[in-house]
């Protein structure tokens, strides 16, 4: 997939007031500091379409981007670690909840992981909500360039181990580097086939 055209359209905190449901839609999310904003930029090759900072915790709505006019790929508040009230990640998990159970047209939420990590309980969790909900997800392994390729071989093996404990099939996964791109071909190959996939299965096609 080529991307051509990259470009932001809204933030907000209510599903209601996200973009028509009329195109395929791909969720990013992660823990704080898991680097989002930066896998985005890498994507779109948009230096700077996703707000990226030091502080973990710097997206705190629904971010809406559109892609080619043809997908929106959407900005989510990080979980787990970041410096905001209790009562702040009350209402980020609200939101949160309240998008993936009733936006319609999310074809498939990516959810980032930190492959220089033993498998955290917060991805853990979250991945089993997908799983409880229905909701379609892949796993995309981020910042596999700031170790060994052994290393990260090792930790990916002992997160899909994990996996399996409760799961009966795995997810797919998808190994990234923002800094290098790896992995950024295979993605938006994995969103291509998703759009197609879609579009063929659409009344009318």
């Amino acid at each position: 997939m080529i991307i051509r055209d990259a470009r932001f359209l809204t933030s907000n905190t209510r599903v209601e007031l996200c973009p028509p449901p009329d195109r395929p839609e791909y969720a990013f999310i992660g823990r704080s500091n898991v680097g989002k904003s930066s896998l985005i930029n890498a994507l779109t090759s948009r230096a700077g379409l996703a707000k990226t900072s030091a502080s973990p915790g710097k997206t705190q709505l629904i971010n809406h981007f559109l892609i080619n006019e043809q997908w929106y790929l959407v900005d989510l508040p990080g979980y787990g670690y970041a410096k905001v009230s209790k009562t702040a990640r009350a209402e980020w998990h609200k939101m949160i909840n309240a998008y993936l159970q009733r936006r319609e047209n999310l074809a498939c939420v990516c959810v980032l992981i930190d492959s220089r990590l033993p498998p955290q309980t917060s991805d853990l969790e979250f991945m089993e909500k997908l799983g409880e909900m229905g909701v379609p997800f892949v796993m995309v392994f981020t910042k596999i360039d700031k170790q060994s390729a052994s290393q990260t071989r090792t930790l990916i093996a002992a997160y899909l181990a994990k996996m399996s404990e409760t799961w009966d099939e795995l997810p797919r996964h998808f190994l990234t580097s923002a800094s290098t791109k790896v992995g950024r071909d295979e993605l938006l190959g994995f969103i291509d086939e998703v759009n197609q996939q879609l579009a063929a299965a659409a009344p009318g096609a």
